[in-house]
């Protein structure tokens, strides 16, 4: 369902920079998203936050970046971005030395940074077509929905064989990660709803400039300097 354009000449322009022409679909997606929240996973976040330690807390989130490096790793390579990969390969070989728990590479001058195939398809000049939000996932275009299904490929952790109680520690990783997420998000979430008037708006907004953000500082990174480690 297509939301009909504006005739106005400047709120046109508007329309066209949001490029939202499933608003009325992406609205609905929204509210029920919210309802869920609210209803669901708001409590346990909350909980989740005001009742685990900050250290387990911390060491979730370490282990949930440490299995998505060899995803920027790849991504890196696919920029043409040699140091950065050099990072991501670092931080995933280091990391695992505590089975991806503790931030080693942190302390080691490997610092965490964000690439994912949405953003590499971006630089080889891929559209990002209309504006999406997906239940559970939250916002999205059609090239980052294509570059995320790329990510879960490129993650070793959908791939463990059965047995070994492996699949049960995929099962838990995947939990775990996605509650101390939502944990980390109530407040944000919380602040969207009471301080905006249009909260979907707001946060189609948001995320449409962090987004673009994140492209410009890929393709603005040129260091040409080989890691550390080289």
């Amino acid at each position: 369902m297509h939301a009909k354009p504006p005739t106005d000449p400047d709120d046109l322009a508007d329309y066209k920079a949001v490029d939202d022409p499933y608003e009325p679909f992406n609205r609905k997606m929204f509210n029920l998203n919210m309802w869920v929240y609210h209803k669901a996973l708001r409590p346990v976040g909350r909980f989740w936050k005001n009742n685990i330690p900050q250290p387990i807390r911390t060491s979730i989130a370490t282990l949930n970046e440490t299995w998505r490096e060899p995803a920027v790793f790849f991504s890196d390579v696919g920029a043409g971005k040699s140091r950065r990969a050099g990072d991501a390969f670092m931080r995933f070989l280091l990391n695992m030395t505590t089975a991806g728990f503790y931030d080693v590479a942190q302390h080691l001058g490997y610092k965490q940074h964000e690439t994912d195939p949405g953003m590499v398809l971006a630089l080889w000049g891929v559209k990002s077509g209309p504006y999406i939000f997906l239940p559970g996932l939250g916002p999205s275009n059609f090239r980052d929905a294509t570059g995320y299904a790329i990510s879960q490929g490129l993650t070793p952790i959908n791939y463990v064989p059965s047995g070994y109680a492996l699949i049960s520690f995929n099962w838990g990783y995947n939990i775990l990660g996605t509650f101390n997420n939502f944990a980390d998000s109530t407040d944000q979430l919380d602040q969207l709803e009471h301080q905006s008037l249009d909260p979907y708006a707001f946060m189609r907004s948001a995320w449409q400039q962090q987004r673009q953000s994140q492209i410009d500082a890929l393709k603005a990174d040129h260091r040409a300097t080989t890691p550390d480690w080289y």
